[in-house]
């Protein structure tokens, strides 16, 4: 399989003050970011890149901690804040249509029950991918009473080359520009996250859903910022303002199992 080198302009992101992290590099190596003046459209490539050692991969654990009514994993030891929807409740964020709009406005803050998906960013290949399988559970989890929300980092012209091409419900769809709400859950950022996370090797087990994923993919969805490429996604669950479920991403593709998603769901009570 070819390989493909870090583009030069990624390396220059190498001195961007990181946010502090937790794993070493790993034998792993996952690139989707595009050099500033590239095409339009892109044939999307992964690499993988094996060492001389027999030692198997380490992978962090996550914590989970059950409940009757509630379930949360951690994929960090910092426990998230009683009171964090709150916290995220005034970070104004945008529609895809580009109207800005609160987090506390995305679902019902008394019982409504809602699947929030941060994607890295609308030109990351695997958030296509994420965005596909989100799309087609949404009739599911719309059956059960859950809201979907994807968001994204990037501004909302990206976000809706997203949604054109893929396709995706733009109703359903929101940009974090700034990386707001990703700063306030403490979402992993860097280099070593992006391009060297043992976990971003899950991606190879679902290459067929990738490439299907990625048949109208363009680079021009991903963001102007290049530093924003450096961010990692998540996916929570919350009950009103009761966080359920939450699992950051520990490295590039590492998402979240649907199924597993949408059984925390329908093990919420009906109020």
């Amino acid at each position: 399989m070819a390989l493909i080198a870090i583009p030069p302009q990624l390396t220059t992101l190498q001195n961007l003050p990181p946010k502090p992290l937790t794993a070493p590099p790993s034998k792993y190596s996952l690139t989707s970011p595009p050099p500033p003046n590239a095409s339009s459209t892109s044939t999307v490539t992964f690499s993988y890149y094996p060492t001389k050692s027999a030692n198997s991969v380490s992978v962090s654990n996550t914590t989970c901690t059950s409940r009757r009514s509630s379930l949360v994993v951690r994929a960090s030891t910092s426990p998230f804040s009683p009171n964090i929807a709150d916290t995220l409740g005034d970070v104004n964020i945008f529609t895809a249509a580009g109207d800005p709009v609160f987090f506390k406005d995305l679902w019902d803050q008394n019982q409504g029950i809602a699947v929030v998906a941060l994607l890295r960013h609308f030109g990351c290949p695997c958030c296509w991918e994420l965005a596909a399988s989100l799309k087609e559970a949404k009739p599911k989890f719309d059956a059960a009473g859950v809201k979907l929300v994807a968001i994204g980092v990037g501004t909302p012209n990206k976000a809706r080359i997203l949604a054109d091409r893929l396709p995706f419900p733009m109703d359903c769809l929101y940009a974090d520009p700034e990386r707001k709400a990703y700063d306030i859950l403490g979402l992993y950022y860097g280099f070593g996250r992006t391009f060297f996370n043992p976990a971003s090797a899950k991606v190879f087990s679902r290459f067929e859903a990738l490439q299907k994923a990625v048949k109208n993919y363009t680079i021009e969805a991903t963001p102007d910022d290049r530093s924003s490429v450096l961010q990692q996604g998540g996916m929570f669950v919350f009950k009103g303002k009761q966080l359920l479920y939450a699992r950051k991403d520990e490295g590039t593709g590492d998402h979240a199992p649907l199924d597993d998603i949408f059984e925390v769901c329908c093990k919420v009570p009906v109020a």
